[in-house]
C-alpha cells in the first residue's frame, strides 16, 4: 500500500488516475487531455504501472492503459477501517452528547 500512496502522492499521477476513471487511454491521449509533454506523461505511467495501479495493453504501435481493479478495492478495503472507527466514534459522541442534553433542565 506505500507504493500506492508513493505514486498517487504526486499531482500529475492523481489527474491521469482521475482521468483514467473514464476508461482506457493511449499514452498520446493521456498527455493531449492534460496538457503534459508526452515523454513526463510516459515517465508517470510507468510509477504507476510500476506500482501495480496500471495495466498496459499493446494494440497496434500503442500502448493503452487503463486502470487496475484489485489495487484501488485494496485501498478502499483498508480506507473502511477508518470509516467505521470514525462511525463508531461518531456515534458514541452523538449518544454522550443526547445524554448530556437529557440531563439539562428542561430537557
Amino acid at each position: 500500500m506505500h507504493t500506492t500512496f508513493n505514486a498517487l502522492a504526486e499531482p500529475n499521477r492523481m489527474r491521469i488516475v482521475e482521468l483514467l476513471r473514464e476508461g482506457p487511454l493511449a499514452v498520446g491521449e493521456i498527455a493531449d487531455r492534460l496538457e503534459l509533454r508526452q515523454p513526463q506523461t510516459s515517465k508517470h505511467l510507468k510509477v504507476l504501472a510500476n506500482s501495480g495501479l496500471l495495466e498496459a495493453k499493446p494494440e497496434a504501435n500503442r500502448r493503452i492503459y487503463g486502470l487496475k481493479r484489485e489495487p484501488f478495492e485494496e485501498l478502499d478495503e483498508w480506507l473502511s477501517t477508518f470509516r467505521r472507527t470514525m462511525e463508531t466514534r461518531l456515534d458514541n459522541l452523538a449518544a454522550y452528547l443526547e445524554k448530556l442534553q437529557d440531563k439539562q433542565p428542561g430537557g
